[in-house]
């Protein structure tokens, strides 16, 4: 008897609580967080497959690319027509963007008006149809008083799927909403669209863009928040877009940038992956519909079903006796008879009760107050459900753009439309929610479409007219910079006239100091050597031991103070000794007297191999009289000042020799040294007989010189050069300085006026201007200048000159390393531009990207016609038909910037068609060049 009682207990508490007995029925459609997460990571694994090339034909969700590169940034404007066709009824309108003075702070307006398009065109043939859209554009033009001769920029919404080609393409793949025109599947709408203008005539129409609704709402938004970057559509259809990495959208050429991709989520469960989460009122809406197996996510989502599902439900109940005391009307057995409207009104917070009674009473049904309540909970669960299914997509698209730019966070925006979002009293609180629920670390802001889809399309007619302009006028400024091919050879020929003119006089541009470095290493080198490297703000010493082709190196590195670097020079030499000093003692050499290379990387004219005038500071040094001193005699002197140790200092380099000898010591072929970093320089070995105006020495100090400037006789030259009658030199290392070409204006045909606003604010202006448009010192700084110059015409930055774009010397050349590395994604791009103040949008940071590689690819190119003027004299000067040398090379630019390399070989391989040029990336640097200067001399001297 107990149990009889408890039994009839719980059954009275479940006609007590209608809304119990209603979850009880419809648990299968309570989706709870976990399963949301499930749901959510299975869209995002078919978003990544639609996206690929390789499975995008069998993905469910096709993730349709849409052409659309970017969302408004406020600044579009221009007046358009706009056509909206998606339904029973189409609009025309005319949009006019920050057009009028005293225009709306939403600086749009729109006049329009809606056509119906009869039943019989949403069947019959594609040029019916067409020719009624065209029949009624000129209808509103007339209508307007808007001139049909003047041409019209035309953007149009076209809500059905298609594949873009360009944003002027659409290639229709299947109608949907009742539509079955004929003879359009599979071709282009707007083409069709065109055709029917051109037959309707006197329209003179440019269609500039054709985008579905979705997009267009995400535009509509994005004009007003620059943070909208989704578009959501919950109306009788849904859908949804986004701004994808077009790095990731294997179907469009290129990797920079963004492109909205329309991702057509209705579709998404036709391949089973929703199987698990279907009920039997799904299975029997699908089974009802015209694509049956088709469009299942929608189907559980959209408002062409909502009613339908409830309906569904209603019958199931009250065939099994749970509502209506088990009548079932024939109103309830017909499909369609409750609309996604009536879902509504049901959940209305006050009336939802009434209006429940009045839509069942209009289904001939007589419910009680609890039929009541419960057919109002089934209506809850559907569209709770509904509101659910879109927040685990929209968790998906959410947590691809997060991951895609490598955030913990995000901060975005939806913009949203449809009647279901609009009109539904609880959905919109629902869905907002669950979406924040599931993506706690994100800042998820929800914007309704106030003006619709038809607004959205003219906007991104917009921004496609304002990105085409930009990009004209961005292409004219960058069009200064690459160098055709005449241009190069010119570059070429004086270069080489350059080096000529170098070699017999004195106070050319291209100054091709002689080195006295006669000899490469030929490998027999042996013993230990110091070398000494000072070029910069820190002074390296090293002890280097040569061994059977192999050499081993030990270092030190000593900071010099700033007040070292401005002070004495006594002071500065002194500093340096007491470095060596150091270096010595840690290695527990003090006593060994050691042949020492000294590589000072500072304008020296040198008159032999261990001597060198200080012809002016540079890289901050100010220490003062050592201008016009022998800076190796400075050195001595501050070795016997401190009288703990003693030096054999036989050779005085710079670093371009010091490279050159590094590399040659590796491989033989080497006689040519090349720096590419904060300087620009090259050396290479030149024919002793052609140096016209050296001082040649006959010892490795300043005595016994005898002069062969002027020298006709190339055998009394070889003659002469013989150090001790058994050691003949036929070659001599010329350190060209060729960053001087130019500063006789022979190269103010290729100078922009970025270079010449450069030069002027340089400390030298006039002087060095090769250096100036090819060296690390000067790259960052020319690209601010067209940075600065972009931002003042407002193509960047959104116009915003910041102070810290008006710094010189902000923009160091690093950045354009980094900035043009190809495995930087642009999101990184924005945050090196970010930490120099600079904040920038997508479309900024490909801006800023073109023009680093702008100037990066000149100052590769002209290193490489300036090369190829060295290498063709070579071979030409040993008369032979081709040559093979090598190249040794030094610096950050070379080394570090991702395309320098290989623009420069390039460029030397078209310039100097018969030279086999190799580049050998110094490892050691200078300072070991130095250490193998020193032994050849020694080696030399002791043949």
């Amino acid at each position: 008897m107990l149990a009889v009682h408890l039994v009839s207990l719980f059954f009275s508490k479940l006609q007590e609580d209608p809304t119990k007995k209603v979850d009880r029925f419809l648990h299968a459609m309570r989706l709870h967080d976990d399963q949301l997460i499930d749901i959510s990571k299975r869209f995002l694994a078919e978003m990544k497959k639609g996206l690929s090339a390789e499975s995008t034909a069998a993905a469910a969700v096709k993730m349709l690319p849409t052409q659309v590169r970017s969302t408004p940034d406020g600044s579009e404007k221009g007046q358009f027509l706009a056509l909206d066709l998606g339904g029973s009824k189409f609009k025309v309108l005319r949009v006019k963007v920050r057009e009028d003075v005293g225009i709306r702070k939403g600086g749009v307006e729109l006049e329009e008006k809606t056509y119906l398009i009869p039943k019989e065109l949403q069947v019959g043939r594609a040029d019916e149809l067409f020719d009624h859209v065209s029949e009624s554009l000129k209808d509103f033009l007339h209508e307007k008083n808007i001139s049909p001769k003047k041409k019209h920029p035309l953007a149009f919404t076209f809500s059905f799927p298609c594949e873009h080609p360009s944003l002027d393409q659409g290639l229709l793949l299947n109608w949907c909403k009742n539509y079955r025109v004929r003879g359009l599947q599979g071709k282009d709408v707007v083409k069709a669209l065109k055709q029917a203008v051109d037959r309707a005539g006197d329209m003179d129409i440019e269609v500039l863009a054709m985008v579905d609704d979705t997009v267009a709402t995400m535009m509509t938004c994005g004009f007003d928040d620059q943070c909208c970057e989704v578009g959501l559509i919950i109306g009788t259809g849904t859908n949804a877009c986004y701004m994808e990495e077009l790095r990731h959208i294997d179907l469009v050429e290129g990797d920079e940038g963004r492109m909205c991709v329309n991702t057509e989520w209705g579709a998404f469960g036709d391949d089973g992956a929703l199987d698990h989460f279907i009920t039997e009122f799904d299975r029997d809406v699908d089974a009802a519909s015209l694509n049956p197996g088709k469009q299942i996510f929608e189907k559980m989502v959209s408002g062409m079903y909502l009613g339908e599902l409830v309906r569904l439900v209603l019958l199931k109940m009250a065939k099994l006796g749970l509502l209506f005391d088990g009548h079932v009307s024939d109103a309830l057995r017909t499909k369609g008879k409750i609309t996604t409207a009536d879902v509504a009104a049901m959940e209305e917070y006050r009336s939802g009760l009434k209006n429940t009674k009045d839509i069942l009473t209009h289904l001939h049904l007589s419910p009680s107050p609890d039929d009541c309540i419960a057919v109002q909970q089934v209506s809850t669960i559907v569209s709770f459900r509904s509101s659910n299914l879109v927040a685990a997509g929209l968790t998906a698209i959410l947590t691809r753009i997060r991951q895609n730019r490598n955030l913990r966070g995000l901060r975005i925006t939806i913009g949203v439309d449809g009647t279901v979002y609009k009109t539904h009293p609880q959905y919109s609180k629902r869905l907002h929610k669950v979406v924040r629920r599931l993506l706690p670390d994100c800042q998820v802001r929800f914007v309704l479409s106030e003006s619709g889809s038809s607004k959205g399309a003219a906007l991104v007619a917009a921004v496609a007219q304002r990105l085409t302009s930009q990009r004209r006028r961005v292409d004219e400024a960058l069009s200064l910079f690459p160098l055709k091919q005449q241009q190069l050879q010119l570059v070429k020929s004086r270069m080489r006239e350059g080096l000529e003119d170098g070699l017999k006089s004195r106070g050319c541009t291209i100054k091709m100091l002689p080195s006295f470095v006669y000899h490469t290493p030929d490998g027999t080198e042996r013993g230990k050597y110091l070398a000494l490297d000072l070029g910069g703000t820190n002074f390296r010493a090293m002890l280097v031991r040569f061994k059977r082709q192999k050499s081993q190196l030990y270092h030190k590195i000593y900071t010099i103070p700033l007040e070292i670097m401005q002070g004495t020079g006594e002071e500065l030499f002194d500093h340096l000794a007491q470095c060596v000093c150091d270096f010595l003692d840690y290695m527990g050499l003090k006593k060994a007297r050691l042949p020492t290379g000294f590589t000072f990387s500072f304008p020296c004219e040198q008159s032999g191999i261990d001597t060198g005038t200080l012809v002016s500071w540079t890289k901050g040094f100010k220490a003062t009289d050592c201008v016009g001193q022998d800076v190796v005699s400075m050195l001595r002197e501050a070795i016997k000042r401190r009288n703990e140790f003693d030096l054999d200092i036989v050779a005085l380099v710079n670093d371009t020799v010091g490279t050159m000898m590094s590399c040659a010591y590796e491989d033989p072929q080497c006689e040519i040294g090349m720096i590419a970093g904060t300087g620009s320089n090259l050396c290479y070995m030149e024919e002793l007989k052609n140096i016209k105006k050296i001082e040649q020495s006959n010892g490795s100090t300043n005595t016994n010189k005898g002069k062969l400037e002027g020298e006709e006789d190339e055998n009394a030259a070889v003659e002469a050069v013989k150090s001790d009658g058994t050691a003949e030199k036929s070659k001599m290392c010329i350190n060209t300085e060729w960053g001087g070409l130019g500063d006789d204006r022979c190269l103010d045909d290729i100078i922009t006026p970025y270079d010449t606003e450069v030069d002027i604010q340089s400390v030298n202006p006039g002087k060095q201007r090769f250096e100036k448009l090819t060296s690390g010192m000067y790259l960052g700084e020319i690209v601010r200048q067209v940075l600065l110059d972009l931002t003042r015409r407002s193509l960047l930055f959104k116009g915003h000159v910041s102070e810290t774009l008006k710094t010189p010397g902000i923009f160091e050349t690093k950045y354009l390393s980094q900035i043009e590395s190809d495995r930087l994604a642009l999101l990184q791009v924005r945050s090196i531009l970010q930490q120099l103040g600079l904040h920038s949008t997508c479309d900024d940071s490909i801006i800023v990207k073109e023009v680093c590689g702008a100037v990066s690819c000149r100052a590769a190119q002209l290193c490489g016609a300036g090369m190829a003027a060295v290498v063709d004299k070579i071979r030409e000067d040993r008369r032979l038909d081709r040559l093979s040398i090598t190249v040794g090379v030094d610096g950050a630019l070379y080394k570090l910037h991702p395309h320098f390399s290989q623009v420069l070989k390039e460029t030397v391989r078209v310039m100097a068609p018969q030279c086999d040029v190799t580049f050998l990336p110094s490892e050691e640097g200078s300072g070991k060049g130095a250490a193998l200067i020193a032994a050849v001399v020694r080696h030399r001297q002791e043949i």
